[in-house]
């Protein structure tokens, strides 16, 4: 959370765009680890969300004066990043290539981000983001934000640029199909009978599980 006498997002921006050499870097300090969290959930590959987050802060530094303020700057940040996943995602199925085997390598990643997942968990967190891969890239993006991230309907309704229902029915629809695939995660309870215990996968409806890595907004300062 920023100091109360440090410049607002919006501040940075329009110091950015008069000139000030800093104020864009500060700006990418504030929100750089949460654009790193929504592109690698969206992409599901650390070099192509290194590509996307670096592509996308690049067409805000030489774009920033067309902001016009009709958003917050973090919500148009974050749509910038989240078109520029979408485009790689989409990019990527018209060209598939066979992916590399994945190392699970942490220390490239930003300080801060996506920190390893405890061995216990490590196998469950890879099946949710093999089955997240595996929907279309519109239902990825809103389950991302709003099952992953935390991020309101609305909110990710104005970072996408669709309606409110847009983001529901999209939610809806990829919770669906991730259930049907994490199905028999529900059936499977961990060692020693509890199926109440760390770790283990809720008997609520799909559509009320938030998937591993799910933050609460109230977090975010």
């Amino acid at each position: 959370m920023r100091s109360a006498d440090a410049p607002s997002d919006a501040e940075l921006l329009r110091a950015h765009v008069d000139g000030d050499r800093e104020a864009f870097a500060e700006l990418v300090r504030r929100h750089r680890d949460r654009l790193w969290a929504v592109a690698l959930r969206t992409i599901g590959d650390r070099e192509e969300a290194a590509d996307a987050v670096q592509d996308a802060l690049l067409s805000a530094h030489r774009n920033a004066a067309r902001f016009r303020g009709d958003s917050a700057v973090t919500t148009w940040l974050h749509r910038i990043v989240v078109n520029a996943c979408l485009d790689r995602i989409r990019r990527r199925q018209a060209h598939p290539t066979v992916p590399l085997p994945d190392g699970s390598r942490t220390d490239d990643r930003p300080a801060g981000v996506e920190p390893a997942a405890p061995a216990s968990d490590h196998d469950t967190a890879l099946v949710v983001r093999e089955a997240l891969a595996k929907l279309p890239p519109d239902q990825r993006a809103a389950i991302v934000l709003v099952d992953v991230q935390g991020y309101a309907v609305a909110e990710a309704a104005e970072i996408l640029g669709v309606a409110e229902g847009t983001i529901k029915s999209r939610c809806a629809r990829g919770r669906a199909r991730m259930a049907l695939t994490l199905g028999y995660l529900r059936e499977s309870p961990p060692p020693g009978g509890n199926p109440e215990a760390p770790g283990s996968v809720s008997s609520e409806p799909a559509s009320a599980t938030p998937l591993p890595g799910a933050q609460d907004r109230r977090d975010r300062g």
